[in-house]
């Protein structure tokens, strides 16, 4: 598959802000740098609208970009050279196969380089990561919304998850997904699922997570809700603070009673359940 790098060049206030209006648009992986970030773009999902609407970013904020194409045979090398590992704490680490081992963390996962990223915002993947250390995921069953490379899913059975389903719209990264699950050894106990939410085949779940964004979110909420068990923990993230009144209204009218939230620059990470 190829892709359209865009090269965004912005200040560090601009730059979280920027990337949660991106991810509203077909732009499916981000990764930040001093001068700002990259936002990859499937080529098959580019239309010249695109940069039109990021023209009309520029009267509100201030940046410049600028689109490369990526063809679909160098994607790995551009990959290695943007992608860096995440540490949360003494807890988890994200690398890929080409990094040396995390020392001192008590799981170190491997996510080799394809063309789904997968893990995500450096900040939405630490609060999700951070929410689950605090859970207790033993014997649980997990729905994983939207799971990119199965980041999520394979912390999910390491912490001692019997069952988890992730759910990818994307096919590079559900095969992505299913290659990590092997490399971290918990295929076993994760099931890849290519497709929208109704592909799901289980009910009843004790927990779902969906790092996704807020309008997927959104319209998903009331059939999230249904299939949790009663009592089950939903965690969400890909949002920002400005999204905390519309997300937050939208959980309780949807029957969800609120537990916590976590905030990292500017993004946030809600844990909420249904009674």
């Amino acid at each position: 598959m190829n892709y359209f790098k865009y090269e965004i060049h912005c200040e560090d206030s601009f730059q979280e802000i920027l990337i949660a209006f991106l991810a509203d648009l077909p732009f499916d992986s981000f990764d930040e740098h001093s001068y700002g970030f990259n936002a990859y773009l499937p080529e098959k999902d580019y239309d010249p609208s695109l940069d039109l609407h990021l023209d009309q970013l520029q009267n509100s904020f201030q940046f410049t970009y600028e689109r490369m194409f990526i063809k679909g045979e160098n994607w790995n090398t551009e990959w290695e050279k943007n992608f860096s590992p995440i540490v949360v704490d003494e807890f988890c680490g994200i690398r890929a196969n080409f990094h040396e081992p995390i020392p001192g963390v008590q799981f170190d996962l491997i996510i080799n380089p394809k063309m789904a990223f997968g893990t995500g915002h450096h900040e939405t993947t630490r609060m999700m990561i951070r929410q689950m250390e605090k859970i207790d995921v033993k014997g649980t069953r997990i729905l994983d919304f939207g799971t990119g490379t199965g980041v999520l899913a394979i912390l999910a059975v390491k912490l001692g998850a019997s069952y988890v389903e992730g759910i990818e719209i994307e096919v590079p990264a559900c095969e992505n997904a299913v290659e990590n699950c092997a490399i971290n050894n918990t295929d076993a106990a994760i099931k890849i699922i290519c497709g929208g939410l109704d592909k799901a085949e289980s009910i009843g779940f004790d927990i779902i997570l969906a790092n996704i964004n807020r309008n997927v979110i959104l319209e998903s909420i009331n059939t999230l809700h249904s299939l949790l068990k009663e009592g089950g923990i939903l965690l969400t993230s890909g949002y920002i603070l400005e999204d905390i009144p519309k997300m937050e209204e939208a959980f309780l009218s949807s029957g969800f009673s609120l537990q916590n939230r976590l905030e990292e620059g500017n993004w946030v990470c809600h844990q909420v359940r249904r009674p």
